[in-house]
């Protein structure tokens, strides 16, 4: 069994040693960080399948959330010598919007984008729309990004939006979504700039954003 499909699995199965484990492994056969990550999020990806199809139950997820954390917990020292040797892009003000508490996928988002030369300021979870204003105002960021995993709390990105408009400073960020509801009909209604359907297209958008900024 290759280095990858040990960590997928032990991701899915939501065993936090093994995944730890197979990260080391997948490191020390010599796979490159962007390709760990990628396969664990395809792993993650099919738990959130089988959960909306009712296949596996809440429980589950969760210990597949916290396995996929602990290998992430193995791999950040790589990603921050990956971030070190790069030129900064952009600064970043990131989190999971009020009301909402996940936070697996902002996160790989927050390391994916840090290992590729990005500032980034994450607020964690359930975090006021104000204080994402606040936040990207105080650090001069260049992009926001907010996270929805449940359509109930997806009014809240619409709010930062409405903010940044009320404070006349909308052109200053790029603000981008995400969120497993989200949907670029629902970035066009409310108003933002973009959508990271996943981390690694987060990424590139962004990089996008920031070549075009500097152009």
């Amino acid at each position: 069994m290759t280095a990858l499909k040990s960590l997928i699995d032990a991701v899915i199965s939501g065993e936090e040693g093994d995944a730890a484990a197979a990260a080391n492994e997948a490191l020390r056969a010599g796979l490159a960080i962007d390709e760990i990550i990628a396969a664990m999020t395809a792993g993650m990806r099919e738990i959130g399948d089988q959960f909306a199809r009712m296949e596996i139950f809440l429980p589950e997820m969760v210990m597949a959330a916290e396995a996929m954390k602990a290998a992430m917990a193995e791999l950040q020292p790589e990603i921050e010598k990956s971030a070190q040797a790069i030129e900064k892009k952009g600064t970043m003000v990131v989190g999971t919007v009020a009301g909402d508490v996940h936070v697996i996928g902002k996160e790989i988002v927050v390391r994916l984008l840090r290992a590729q030369g990005f500032e980034v300021h994450d607020l964690g979870f359930n975090v006021n729309a104000l204080d994402f204003v606040k936040k990207a105002q105080e650090v001069g960021a260049d992009v926001i990004g907010a996270s929805s995993l449940m359509s109930t709390t997806m009014p809240a990105q619409q709010e930062i939006i409405e903010i940044l408009k009320a404070k006349s400073v909308r052109d200053d960020y790029h603000v981008i979504l995400g969120g497993a509801p989200v949907t670029q009909d629902w970035v066009a209604e409310c108003g933002a700039d973009s959508w990271g359907e996943n981390a690694a297209s987060s990424v590139e958008i962004l990089e996008r954003v920031m070549t075009e900024r500097a152009s």
